[in-house]
């Protein structure tokens, strides 16, 4: 035990998605305009819908926390990976290591969770219509988002403390392109039945239990849309929900396929290319997916675009 402690690694070695350096290359300018076009995206719809009174609805106000929520998600582990391919320096302290893993736990819990708030909102939309307006109060809306916060708060700082117990004390190297909680326990030399356990029990409270939610809120929606009659009603509401059943397929299925399938039913490589799907594709793909064909968000992003400085309305 004296020789492990006296080991302890100091720091871990992210190996990156590629040792080759034209492919190294290839990567940063790739993952470099993804992140550009991710953080100027989800900052474009936060400013629309801020600007246009229109868009100050429950679904809006959740779309805006969302595009917040991605732009920190990708803040977490995009520029760590640039600057490496930068810097030739693929090192990260141990204390950076368990921050990322602690920043990327909690943004992607509030994906998670919110991306069911807001199913919610549409099934009280759709199924539900004249109590909308009681329903989904600012109050209320305020607390949803609240408490997505805090949820995901409380089971990133779980995990992440519980990391603090396992100690690392031989190899160090992380094939992947920043922390993430999978790789790191395999390399922990240390028990690490706890930590598997608590991602089935709290990570699940976080994943699978909205992703049922998701599921609930849509066979509602889908038998309410039997009813209707008109054609150009079901046509309106399957756009609608459309945008949001994509991100949720691309984000949960990803998720889900990482961090609860035996570790023993995939490779590292595989799990790279589904972090890269759901840590940078779907936040560069939610502005498209949710605006591009919604005509009020159209409206409202061209007047941001084209609205001239120091004019008011």
């Amino acid at each position: 035990m004296e020789g492990r402690n006296q080991s302890r690694v100091s720091e871990f070695i992210l190996l990156g998605l590629s040792d080759q350096p034209e492919q190294e290359r290839v990567l940063f300018f790739l993952f470099l305009l993804m992140y550009l076009i991710s953080g100027l995206g989800n900052l474009l719809i936060m400013l629309a819908i801020h600007s246009d009174p229109r868009l100050h609805t429950p679904m809006y106000f959740f779309l805006s926390n969302l595009s917040l929520v991605d732009i920190c998600f990708t803040s977490t582990t995009i520029p760590k990976m640039l600057n490496n391919h930068i810097s030739k320096n693929r090192t990260i302290p141990y204390a950076g290591c368990l921050t990322q893993v602690f920043f990327f736990l909690w943004f992607a819990g509030m994906d998670s969770v919110l991306l069911t708030t807001m199913a919610y909102d549409r099934y009280v939309a759709i199924c539900a219509p004249l109590h909308y307006n009681t329903v989904m109060t600012r109050k209320v809306c305020a607390l949803l988002v609240g408490v997505s916060w805090f949820w995901a708060y409380n089971n990133a700082l779980t995990h992440t403390i519980l990391l603090t117990r396992l100690s690392f004390c031989g190899h160090n190297e992380i094939p992947h392109f920043f922390c993430d909680l999978s790789p790191l326990l395999k390399l922990a030399c240390s028990d690490t039945f706890i930590n598997e356990l608590m991602i089935y029990t709290v990570g699940a409270l976080t994943t699978i239990l909205p992703f049922i939610g998701i599921l609930i809120s849509y066979v509602h929606i889908f038998m309410a849309v039997l009813k209707i009659s008109s054609v150009s009603g079901k046509q309106k509401v399957f756009s609608t929900c459309g945008s949001h059943l994509t991100v949720v397929c691309l984000f949960y299925g990803t998720i889900i396929g990482v961090y609860f399938i035996p570790t023993s039913a995939h490779t590292a490589q595989q799990d790279t290319a589904a972090a890269v799907m759901y840590t940078v594709v779907t936040p560069m793909l939610n502005p498209f997916i949710y605006s591009l064909r919604n005509k009020d968000m159209k409206g409202a992003l061209r007047m941001l675009l084209t609205r001239k400085p120091g004019f008011s309305q």
